[in-house]
């Protein structure tokens, strides 16, 4: 007798449709068992939304429904109301993170930025050779996928050398003590990389495990801008130490720049710090200081949000052309206030590198 009660509540159920959908639940999937015992129905729903009052209707709906069968003397509904994993804690299961990546790599810094245009490349390839001029081995990948900057910025682009091979690992460019990796290394300079996610991902994965880094006290990480593939394949599948965000003082720049720092949190990275770029700029001829991009917003911004703030960089001429000519203002004008600048910050990520960083909450 039990039995047929049970087939009868089963098919009461499938007529029980998910609110604002056409499919019952029980094709969802969301009722997990049924039981009979002396006439007392207990159904058992496991539901995932993010839609608490739609469960409670669904539970309202169930209970209902059951009570009406023939046989059923009392119903009793347990629902099990859990929300769907976020696109971050799915990509997180996809990319599982190999411990066996960069084994001889101590620290991994990603430096990263909310927006193009703020400087990140520059401050990654100066921070680079300033931790290796403090001694510390250092390598540079460049895994701005769709922009690859950093062959020109370290002065190995002008010939295009491919990098060569030892066994199945390529081998890293040298510059300024810094071994370097970078796609516009391999592909030609007129070459568009118009690819899709998955390809950018695969991409990011071999300049990490086909390149024969060694052992290295600091790997720092140039990403691309904004929160996409790219950053979310190493924020997930790369031990990372912490990161440093780049940002101009301006307010715009600010708003993608705790984007970004809101990014890294969600997926469980420390923040390293904030550096503020292009903060101020000092005439050469009469030493007035002018504030172009506004002022101070980098060091405001990393103290509302309680993350260290690792220092400002001004805005010079002798900064770009030092880029565009393949050497880092600190290797040209190692002794001038603008490599000064840049050792500041360095010091500043080695030091905060070494602390256990606390997890930041971005309201």
């Amino acid at each position: 007798m039990s039995s047929e009660i049970e087939a009868r509540v089963w098919e009461s159920l499938k007529a029980v449709s998910f609110p604002g959908m056409s499919r019952d639940i029980v094709s969802f999937g969301f009722v997990r068992d049924v039981k009979i015992d002396s006439g007392r129905a207990v159904v058992r729903l496991r539901i995932q939304t993010q839609n608490q009052g739609a469960a409670e209707e669904v539970r309202a709906r169930v209970q209902s429904a059951v009570a009406r069968v023939e046989g059923v003397s009392a119903v009793e509904v347990l629902a099990e109301i859990t929300r769907p994993p976020s696109p971050e804690e799915t990509a997180a299961r996809a990319i599982a993170r190999d411990p066996r990546l960069l084994p001889e790599v101590k620290r991994v810094v990603a430096v990263a930025s909310g927006k193009g245009g703020v400087g990140k490349s520059t401050v990654a390839a100066n921070l680079a050779v300033a931790l290796a001029k403090m001694g510390h081995a250092t390598g540079l990948l460049d895994a701005d996928i769709y922009g690859p900057s950093l062959p020109i910025m370290l002065g190995y682009q002008g010939a295009r050398p491919r990098p060569s091979a030892a066994g199945n690992k390529l081998l890293p460019f040298t510059r300024f003590g810094v071994k370097t990796m970078s796609l516009g290394s391999i592909l030609d300079a007129d070459t568009p990389v118009i690819w899709r996610g998955p390809m950018v991902m695969k991409a990011i994965e071999q300049l990490l495990t086909d390149v024969e880094w060694g052992a290295l006290d600091f790997l720092v990480i140039d990403l691309p801008p904004g929160t996409g593939d790219a950053q979310l394949t190493l924020t997930q599948k790369v031990p990372l130490s912490g990161a440093v965000i780049v940002t101009t003082p301006q307010d715009v720049a600010l708003i993608d720049a705790r984007k970004g720092l809101a990014m890294f949190t969600k997926v469980n990275v420390p923040v390293l710090g904030i550096v503020e770029n292009m903060s101020s700029f000092a005439c050469p001829h009469c030493g007035t200081v002018t504030h172009i991009f506004r002022h101070g917003g980098g060091e405001r911004t990393a103290a509302e949000l309680g993350c260290p703030f690792l220092g400002s960089i001004p805005l010079d001429p002798a900064i770009a052309e030092g880029g565009d000519a393949g050497l880092p203002i600190v290797v040209s004008q190692p002794e001038g206030p603008h490599a000064a600048a840049f050792r500041a910050v360095a010091e500043a990520v080695v030091r905060q590198a070494a602390e256990e960083r606390p997890r930041l909450v971005i309201r």
